[in-house]
């Protein structure tokens, strides 16, 4: 059984359009992956530590056989092929980075497991994410939020800028 995913992904350090174009194509080929579409690609300010360069980010939406802890794990080796490492320092989750892939959300599905949560939990604060989104699916709904619409209303969109 398929189901509809959003995946986010961003960056900062490199030619990040590029690399978010073949992550994209990475996260196309992957077993179990059908009808991924991805949204334009926005520059954004750099949010929660802000002493770094501008991000690049953009939305998946995906079918997907796999199930969400296996999707995750697909995600997280498609980062470190891109050459990003994580690191427990504080502050590291929103340092800089050459590629972030985040599930945002599976199906209708609430999920709490070490290492995963969804939907992501502060996506809805977070216009990088909710205007990608809602380029892809206007009608999308975060689940235990509401309509990512309603969301995108009451959140600071300045500095978001459509590239090219």
């Amino acid at each position: 059984m398929n189901v509809r995913a959003f995946v986010g992904l961003g960056g900062n350090l490199g030619d990040v359009p590029r690399v978010i174009r073949g992550a994209a194509a990475a996260l196309a080929a992957l077993p179990g992956v059908t009808d991924l579409r991805l949204s334009s690609l926005y520059r954004t300010p750099a949010w929660g530590r802000t002493d770094q360069p501008d991000f690049v980010n953009a939305v998946a939406m995906l079918d997907t056989a796999l199930a969400p802890m296996d999707l995750l794990d697909a995600l997280l080796g498609i980062e470190q092929d891109f050459g990003r490492s994580r690191s427990e320092a504080p502050g590291d989750q929103w340092g800089p980075r050459t590629l972030d892939l985040d599930l945002l959300l599976y199906g209708d599905a609430v999920i709490a497991l070490p290492g995963l949560t969804v939907p992501h939990p502060r996506m809805h604060q977070r216009a990088f994410v909710l205007v990608p989104l809602l380029e892809l699916d206007a009608g999308v709904q975060i689940p235990t939020v509401g309509a990512a619409a309603d969301a995108l209303v009451v959140v600071d969109r300045a500095g978001i800028e459509a590239l090219g």
